[in-house]
């Protein structure tokens, strides 16, 4: 842990238009997600719609697939897109030296 942020890994651990998820002790796990454009973002890994786990659907732009129902969410904002409506938390996310750090005042709050 750096201060405020958690050291989850190396940026090249997570799959290229893929996503690791990040267990939090006493709360729900954070999906993060790497882009094709190589952009990092995080989001409590539970869709908003039935709590599908966000972390199994497919990346595509800036947003994710949730497997259950084909929703798709904004990995920006944690919003569902089109006719849609919900979203999933957001966690800060940073990147420093090639490491993924997480904002750890929201992971703790997304996890409660």
């Amino acid at each position: 842990m750096i201060g405020d942020w958690i050291d989850i890994g190396w940026v090249n651990e997570i799959p290229v238009r893929g996503s690791r998820t990040v267990p939090v002790a006493g709360g729900e796990e954070i999906a993060v997600f790497r882009t094709a454009d190589g952009r990092i973002f995080a989001l409590a890994n539970r869709c908003p719609h039935k709590g599908g786990p966000l972390s199994q659907g497919i990346v595509h732009g800036h947003s994710v697939a949730c497997p259950l129902h084909n929703w798709q969410i904004a990995l920006s904002t944690g919003e569902a897109q089109g006719e849609d409506k919900g979203c999933t938390p957001v966690i800060p996310v940073k990147i420093s030296g090639g490491r993924v750090l997480l904002c750890r005042a929201s992971t703790l709050k997304a996890a409660a």
